[in-house]
């Protein structure tokens, strides 16, 4: 409890519960629709967002919420139109956008940047304002999916069941490219650039291992993420480690459990397609 009388420690925790929750609801998305290398892209696209932002003296956070938006919308067109895999597309903008956030770093000659941070984040120098921010993103996303949550559904179990249904699947795959870059500009001040599509994909991984229950996946993945999140947290205030990285081993040290005690490893079975997981 005497962790909770530094202000700062306050901010950090209550950060990590909204990052590690949010960052493991849209991961169900992710894992099932298959895009985690897509959110691999976004993320790393956010490096050259902020440095637009630090280059033109205005908030990165928001010229990152900009830059990866419009990245993420471009990975999506690319694929759809030049009929390229999803992984041709988001090698492309995955390597050229963080030579273009390391070109535009270098241009910035007259301001100290600590690109550590935005690389790997820093969730205990976080402000009251980034607090807010993560919390007002979070409910947007949140309230996003909860609102088209049928219609999300649909298009992670089958996308050719979903169109005959009438559903406008591409429409919900843009958005659903739009949330994954929302969802990783308000985690990038805590886990970092680099990090944050590990604390998307892997605790969304780790309860896909554990049932075939989508109803179950989302609350395994949520208690998976902020578990994570809190206790690399803690992790990185003891023993004086960068708390991107602590948050992170956490949670790939519990995908790894996951696995060894996995119902479908010691059955010896493939699991299934998405598709095949049951809604209930």
């Amino acid at each position: 409890m005497e962790l909770l009388e530094h202000t700062f420690m306050q901010r950090a925790l209550i950060e990590a519960i909204l990052v590690g929750g949010i960052c493991a609801f849209v991961g169900v998305y992710v894992v099932l629709n298959g895009l985690s290398f897509i959110g691999a892209g976004i993320s790393h696209s956010t490096f050259a967002g902020v440095a637009f932002g630090l280059l033109l003296g205005i908030d990165p956070l928001w010229s990152a919420l900009i830059f990866s938006t419009l990245v993420a919308l471009s990975i999506g067109a690319v694929s759809e139109t030049t009929h390229l895999r999803h992984d041709t597309s988001v090698g492309i903008f995955f390597a050229a956008t963080m030579a273009l956030g390391v070109l535009i770093i270098g241009l910035i000659k007259d301001t100290y940047v600590d690109v550590f941070s935005y690389l790997f984040g820093n969730i205990l120098a976080l402000t009251p304002s980034d607090l807010w921010i993560t919390l007002g993103m979070s409910i947007i996303v949140a309230g996003i999916i909860i609102l088209l949550f049928k219609e999300f559904l649909a298009l992670s179990f089958d996308r050719e069941a979903a169109a005959v249904m009438g559903l406008p699947v591409r429409k919900l795959s843009y958005l659903l490219l739009v949330l994954i870059s929302f969802t990783v500009v308000l985690s990038v001040k805590s886990v970092g650039v680099v990090l944050v599509s590990a604390l998307i994909v892997t605790p969304a991984a780790a309860a896909y291992q554990l049932t075939v229950s989508f109803r179950r996946m989302m609350m395994l993945s949520l208690l998976f993420g902020i578990g994570s999140s809190v206790s690399g947290l803690l992790l990185s205030y003891y023993i004086d480690i960068p708390s991107g990285a602590g948050i992170v081993l956490i949670a790939t040290l519990l995908f790894f459990l996951a696995w060894i005690v996995s119902p479908r490893r010691r059955g010896g079975r493939r699991s299934p397609p998405a598709h095949a997981t049951r809604q209930g």
